[in-house]
């Protein structure tokens, strides 16, 4: 009895951490994240829409590896757009600004790094898109740490 009970409880064990471990390594698609982004409660949309901003950051530097400057440059677009929304979603609410200003610096800081990458020619709307985030980066510190907080 005692050790059936033992081989039960190891059962468990392992049927838990598999599960757990799908749990966490199941990653939104960017089509799953818009979605949800539709119907996201007010609290939820900034961190929804920084994931967004972050995908299109990586599809980015994807497309442009493939030659495809065209879309690599609607992908920017949405990166900036959502990276908006993501700021303002978490001035309404007051929360996630910190979770938010480091999304957006990170990115900011990853678009600089593609940038270099990439040819002279393709360079100006990713410079544009870094200086868009970084003021939405500043303003997000400047809400979080200024005299005077909007």
């Amino acid at each position: 009895m005692n050790e059936r009970m033992r081989i039960w409880g190891t059962l468990l064990i392992i049927t838990a951490a598999v599960a757990i471990g799908y749990g966490f390594s199941k990653e939104l698609t960017l089509e799953q994240l818009k979605a949800r982004l539709q119907n996201a409660k007010p609290d939820d949309r900034a961190t929804l829409s920084a994931q967004v901003a972050e995908h299109q950051v990586e599809n980015a530097d994807k497309l442009y590896a493939a030659g495809k400057s065209e879309e690599a440059v609607a992908a920017i677009h949405e990166v900036v757009s959502y990276s908006e929304q993501a700021q303002k979603a978490a001035e309404q609410s007051g929360k996630k600004l910190k979770n938010v200003e480091i999304a957006v610096h990170r990115m900011a800081h990853r678009l600089t790094e593609i940038k270099r990458s990439l040819p002279f020619d393709d360079q100006a709307t990713v410079q544009e898109a870094v200086e868009r985030l970084d003021k939405i980066d500043s303003d997000l510190l400047n809400r979080m740490f200024g005299k005077n907080p909007k």
